[in-house]
């Protein structure tokens, strides 16, 4: 059934609705996504300089 309390939409009018409805959620998404991504690379390159620091003789490291 076809919900007609706006009455019926033009095309255009139910692409824009459907927009405004959804695409803050899938923005909201992507910049989730992206941000995770960032962090994780953060986090990576935390540890390298982190095991790279470690004097001669630590354990971890391969001489």
């Amino acid at each position: 059934m076809i919900p007609l309390h706006m009455g019926a939409l033009h095309p255009a009018e139910q692409v824009a609705t459907i927009v405004l409805a959804f695409g803050p959620f899938v923005v909201l998404g992507i910049v989730i996504m992206v941000r995770r991504r960032a962090e994780l690379e953060e986090e990576r390159r935390e540890q390298e300089s982190d095991t790279a620091r470690l004097p001669e003789g630590e354990p971890g490291r391969d001489d």
